[in-house]
């Protein structure tokens, strides 16, 4: 199993020749999309370089290796275009604010120098390192393509990307399980197999959010240029709040599957819910629940438990907040919004707690399933103790 990183260094000195190839490389960049958009279809990155090398190399004087990176880039854009059938075929645009480079053949990278082919040759920039990025350059990572961006705020970063191979982990030799609840309430509940529990609180970022949606409609009912631009910005401050926030709960959600020996997190596979369930939700709660970044908190906790050397394993939704965990009683009248009281055998608990727990139980039940397939492992012991959950309350 290999594990990819990339690592957000800035650049220092960044000079005329780095931002003159910057506009060069997104001038050959739409050239190649301008063609590709009048061929009507996606083009193979071979046939697409094959036609258009000579201009980025003669015309535009591009160095080679940028003059592949290129078409292929472009190649790979239209091809997810053309395969997204909700999205029609459109020209696409590309700004001089980012530029890929191959690593050895038009980068190279020290732990404060960064050396980067330009239209006037191989230039040497001192980077920024910074201590959680130290560990990258110590010899256990390979380098792979990796890209100068400019960020919005006028500076320029290396995007340095990193691979590593890690051992791969069994889920047939795992002993200890948790699941993930994600939700708006809290965003998210954590369960163990031993029934330890965590709630990662939600209500402020709800509360932030709701501020965000009154400023908004403020704003579009007045429709002035500022008024637009003012938008752009607030959704993209809001864009970065829910990113930062998701990228602390996923810290906080591996760490406690660290301190509890956790070998398997089990998540719940979203994939497609978000429309299924939209036309049940009420009108006023609409934007919420489309908008709120679920997978992209489930994509951070993946990937920071990779490299925690846990394994994630995605299960089925179904009934996770209506099934009761002590009597596996199934029906939508056990939950009342953040309350879960079982109709049949009267249990109570928090309803986003059942749900993980549920979760961690679909999860251990899959590796049941593999043992029964001829595969040998002990059962980690079980626990069939209550747990007292937080005080019910709304926000």
């Amino acid at each position: 199993m290999f594990l990819t990183k990339t690592i957000i260094l800035k650049i220092a000195n960044p000079d005329n020749d780095l931002v003159e190839t910057m506009q060069k490389y997104s001038d050959g960049m739409n050239y190649v999309s301008e063609i590709v958009f009048d061929n009507g279809k996606p083009i193979s990155a071979m046939k697409l370089q094959q036609e258009v090398y000579a201009y980025l190399r003669e015309t535009l004087k591009l160095k080679s290796q940028m003059s592949c990176n290129i078409p292929r880039q472009v190649a790979g854009c239209y091809k997810t275009l053309y395969k997204l059938k909700e999205s029609k075929w459109q020209k696409v645009q590309f700004s001089p604010s980012s530029m890929t480079f191959s690593y050895k053949r038009d980068f190279a990278i020290s732990e404060n120098m960064v050396k980067i082919t330009t239209i006037n040759g191989r230039k040497a920039y001192s980077i920024l390192n910074y201590d959680y990025a130290k560990q990258y350059f110590d010899g256990s990572w390979k380098y792979q393509a990796s890209k100068v961006v400019k960020h919005k705020d006028g500076d320029y970063y290396f995007h340095l990307c990193v691979e590593k191979e890690v051992p791969d982990k069994e889920l047939t030799d795992a002993s200890t399980f948790m699941g993930i609840d994600v939700g708006m309430n809290y965003l998210a509940v954590a369960s163990t197999t031993d029934k330890k529990c965590s709630f990662f609180a939600g209500g402020e970022i709800k509360n932030l959010r709701n501020q965000y949606k009154s400023m908004r409609k403020r704003l579009q009912s007045k429709g002035t240029l500022s008024a637009k631009r003012m938008l752009k910005h607030i959704a993209g401050k809001e864009k970065r709040l829910m990113r930062d926030v998701n990228h602390t709960i996923s810290k906080e959600i591996v760490r406690f599957a660290i301190e509890n020996k956790v070998s398997v997190i089990g998540l719940e596979d979203l994939t497609g819910i978000r429309d299924s369930t939209l036309s049940k939700t009420p009108k006023k709660r609409r934007h919420n629940h489309s908008s709120w970044a679920f997978r992209q908190l489930q994509t951070f906790i993946e990937y920071k438990a990779r490299e925690a050397g846990i394994i994630t394993h995605y299960v089925d939704p179904s009934y996770t907040s209506q099934t009761c965990i002590r009597c596996n009683h199934i029906s939508k009248n056990n939950r009342n919004r953040l309350s879960f009281r079982c109709e049949k055998c009267g249990y109570e608990n928090n309803a986003d707690l059942i749900g993980a727990m549920n979760i961690e139980h679909k999860t251990r039940d899959y590796r049941y399933i593999l043992e029964s397939q001829g595969v040998l492992v002990s059962h980690p012991d079980e626990c069939l103790i209550d747990i007292q959950a937080p005080p019910v309350r709304e926000g």
